[in-house]
C-alpha cells in the first residue's frame, strides 16, 4: 500500500506518499484547507480541532454516527483510511454560514480568528450531539479550546444561543447513517512502517516479529512526541481498530473495559455506573483529548502523574496482557517496575482492564493541579472505602504524582483498616499519608506542598463523603 483514503467534507480525497508520522493537520493544511491551525501542537489549545464520523452504538452493533472533535494535530493521517473528517470549512460558506458560525459572528465571537475555526468545530461537535435538548448546551464541550484575545463571554453566549439543528441540516441527517469502518492499513516507507491491523492474532504476530513497535492507540501522547521532539518509530502497530480491545461488559465479579476504548466512550456506556470512574473521567484533560485518548494508552505510557492509574489502583484494577502466547493478568498495583517501565513485555499489548466487584460504597478522586480542568496533576489521590457500621473493613487508595510510579499508599491503609471510622483515625492516617512516596520538587509544585495535599485529601474525602469534621485542634 502506497495510498490511502478518507472522506474530507462530503468527498473522497487520496492521499499519496504518505508518512508513519504525518499528521492530519499536516495533510490538510496542504490540501489547502488552512482553517485548521497548528497552536500548540500539543492538544492543548484545540486551534486543530476537526469531527470525525464514528460509531454512535457499542461495538459490534448496527447504529448511527457520531460526530466528535479532536485534535488533528495528534492524529496520525494512516491512522484514518477510509474514515471520514469535516473541517471548519465543510460546515459553512461565507454565503452559507452554519448556525454555529453565525451565532460567534452576530454575537462578537472572534478577534484575531486564530482560534475560531477550533472553537466553530468543538461547538458544531456539541451541537450535533445525539442527546442533547435544544436549550441545552454542556459547555464543558470547549474545555479543549483557548481563546487568546476575544475573550469567553461572547463565545458561550454564542453556544447558549444554538437551538437544535434544522430537519434538513445534512449533518444531522449524516448521523443517522452509519459510520465508515476501520480498514486494515499497512504502509512501508524507508522512514518507518505503519500498520492497523483489525485482527487480534495479526497484530500479535507484528509485535512477536517487530521487538521494539510503537503500540498506537489515540496518540494523544505519542502525537505530542513527534510534534515537539521529532520522534519516529521504525515500526507502528496501531490496535484502534481491534475489536477485542473494545469491550465494555459487566462480568458476574468484574467490569472489564477494553484497552482501546476512548475514555469519552467509557464515560457515556458506563452512564455513572462506577461512581470513582464517574468522579474522575471530567477532570481529564479536555473534551477533544478525552475523545481519543485511551486507557491502554494511559497506562502503557506509565507516567507517574497519569490520572488513570491512582483511580485503577484504588478499584483494586488488573491489566490484561495478551500475546501470541496468550493472555495474563496482573494486578496493577505490581504491574509499574519504575519510572515509564513496566512489566508488560514487548511482544504484549494491554488488551483491557478488569475492575473486581462489587466497587466500593465510597469512593472520591482528587486531582491537585495549577487549573481544575485540562491541567496535568501535580498530585492525584484516589480513595475506596468499605465500612462495616463506623469501622473500616478495607481501604485502598492509589496515588499520581509523588513518586517514580503510580503507588499504593499501603501505610495508610494499614493505619485505617479494622479501626472506627472517626476524627481520631483520620487524623492520625491522613499524618501517614503525607509521608507516603517520594515526592520531588518540580516546576508544578513542591516537595513539601505535595505532601500537604496528601494529607489533606484524606480530610477531604472523609468530610465530602461521610460527613466526618476533622478539625486541626483535634488531637491526635
Amino acid at each position: 500500500m502506497d495510498r490511502i483514503s478518507l472522506i474530507v467534507n462530503g468527498a473522497e480525497r487520496e492521499a499519496r506518499g504518505v508518512l508513519p508520522h504525518t499528521t492530519l493537520l499536516g495533510w490538510l493544511r496542504d490540501q489547502g484547507l488552512t482553517g485548521s491551525k497548528e497552536g500548540c501542537a500539543e492538544g492543548e489549545c484545540g486551534a486543530c480541532a476537526v469531527l470525525v464520523a464514528r460509531p454512535a452504538g457499542a461495538e459490534g452493533e448496527e447504529g448511527g454516527t457520531r460526530l466528535e472533535a479532536l485534535n488533528s494535530c495528534l492524529v496520525l493521517l494512516a491512522g484514518l483510511n477510509g474514515g471520514e473528517v469535516v473541517t471548519a470549512e465543510g460546515l459553512g460558506a461565507p454565503g452559507h454560514l452554519h448556525p454555529v458560525q453565525r451565532q460567534l459572528a452576530v454575537r462578537g465571537g472572534s478577534q484575531c480568528g486564530y482560534c475560531t475555526p477550533g472553537f466553530v468545530v468543538s461547538l458544531a461537535a456539541e451541537y450535533y450531539r445525539e442527546d442533547r435538548e435544544a436549550a441545552d448546551f454542556d459547555i464543558h464541550a470547549l474545555s479543549g479550546n483557548l481563546c487568546r484575545c476575544t475573550g469567553y463571554r461572547p463565545i458561550e453566549d454564542a453556544a447558549r444561543a444554538l437551538g437544535a439543528p434544522a430537519p434538513d441540516d445534512a449533518l444531522a441527517q449524516r448521523r443517522q447513517q452509519p459510520a465508515p469502518p476501520p480498514q486494515p492499513t499497512h504502509l512501508r516507507t524507508p522512514q518507518g512502517d505503519f500498520h492497523r491491523p483489525l485482527a487480534l492474532s495479526e497484530a500479535l504476530d507484528l509485535l512477536a516479529e517487530q521487538p521494539g513497535a510503537r503500540i498506537l492507540a489515540g496518540g494523544t501522547d505519542w502525537g505530542v512526541e513527534v510534534n515537539l521532539r521529532h520522534a519516529r518509530a521504525g515500526v507502528t502497530v496501531a490496535v484502534d481498530g481491534l475489536p477485542e480491545l473494545r469491550t465494555l461488559a459487566w462480568h458476574g465479579d468484574s467490569l472489564e473495559i477494553g484497552a482501546a476504548l476512548s475514555l469519552s466512550e467509557i464515560e457515556r456506556r458506563l452512564a455513572g455506573e462506577a461512581p470513582l470512574l464517574a468522579e474522575w473521567l471530567p477532570l481529564f484533560a479536555s473534551r477533544l483529548i478525552r475523545n481519543s485518548a485511551t486507557l491502554g494508552g494511559n497506562l502503557g505510557t506509565a507516567s507517574p502523574v497519569g490520572d488513570s492509574p491512582p483511580v485503577l489502583l484504588a478499584l483494586g484494577a488488573r491489566v490484561v496482557l495478551a500475546s501470541r502466547a496468550g493472555e495474563r493478568e496482573v494486578p496493577l498495583s505490581e504491574y509499574f517496575t519504575g519510572y515509564r517501565r513496566t512489566l508488560r513485555r514487548e511482544d504484549e499489548l494491554i488488551r483491557a482492564v478488569r475492575i473486581p466487584l462489587p466497587l466500593a460504597p465510597l469512593s472520591g478522586f482528587y486531582k491537585i493541579a495549577k487549573r481544575r480542568f485540562d491541567d496535568i496533576s501535580s498530585v492525584a489521590v484516589a480513595v475506596a472505602l468499605y465500612l462495616e457500621g463506623d469501622v473500616v473493613r478495607s481501604v485502598r487508595i492509589g496515588l499520581g504524582g509523588v513518586a517514580a510510579t503510580p503507588l499504593r499508599a499501603r501505610a495508610t491503609e494499614e493505619a485505617l483498616v479494622g479501626r472506627p471510622w472517626n476524627a481520631r483515625t483520620v487524623r492520625e492516617a491522613a499524618r501517614v499519608l503525607r509521608g507516603e512516596g517520594t515526592p520531588l520538587d518540580d516546576h508544578r509544585a513542591s516537595a513539601a506542598y505535595r505532601a500537604a495535599m496528601l494529607e489533606q485529601t484524606l480530610l477531604k474525602f472523609a468530610f465530602e463523603k461521610t460527613g466526618l469534621e476533622v478539625t486541626y485542634d483535634q488531637p491526635a
